[in-house]
């Protein structure tokens, strides 16, 4: 079954820009994007326009940008953690944030790894090359969570 990666990102430009380092390093998995972190949340417990949408299939990979409209990224990971189905998924907090304070309060509410979002495009490659690698090829998932 495939690994769908959630990109949480409201920038149209940081989200063209990350789909095509996806591709520049052949990473095919599917991508599913959500523009604001409601529009996240909706995707991963089935609600809003993702009413009915298959809920066994989570995402293998969720990249979740900090600073977005209705619901910021902090909340969003607080509320994955807190629910059963979500608690264990793998979070990577993309983000061009260089507060200290972000990056502590993430780690806190269970992010697994924060990644600075390099601003050269070669080297944002070169980023999402080694997430892709380690969090969709190396990284051996919980017993709950393989196969999705």
């Amino acid at each position: 079954m495939e690994k769908t990666i959630l990109l949480v990102e409201d920038n149209p430009d940081d989200v063209a820009l990350t789909i095509r380092a996806f591709k520049k390093n052949n990473i095919a998995n599917r991508i599913v994007v959500a523009a604001d972190g409601v529009e996240a949340l909706d995707y991963l417990f089935g609600t809003g326009r993702h009413a009915g949408r298959d809920m066994a299939e989570m995402p293998a990979l969720v990249l979740l940008d900090l600073k977005l409209p209705k619901i910021d990224g902090m909340e969003v990971l607080r509320r994955l953690r807190a629910d059963e189905r979500t608690k264990l998924l793998p979070v990577v907090i993309l983000t061009s944030s260089k507060e200290d304070t972000d990056l502590a309060k993430g780690y806190a509410l269970g992010a697994n790894s924060y990644v600075r979002k390099p601003v050269d495009f070669n080297q944002f490659v070169e980023a999402v090359r080694h997430l892709g690698l380690y969090w969709l090829v190396l990284n051996e998932a919980p017993p709950s969570r393989r196969g999705t």
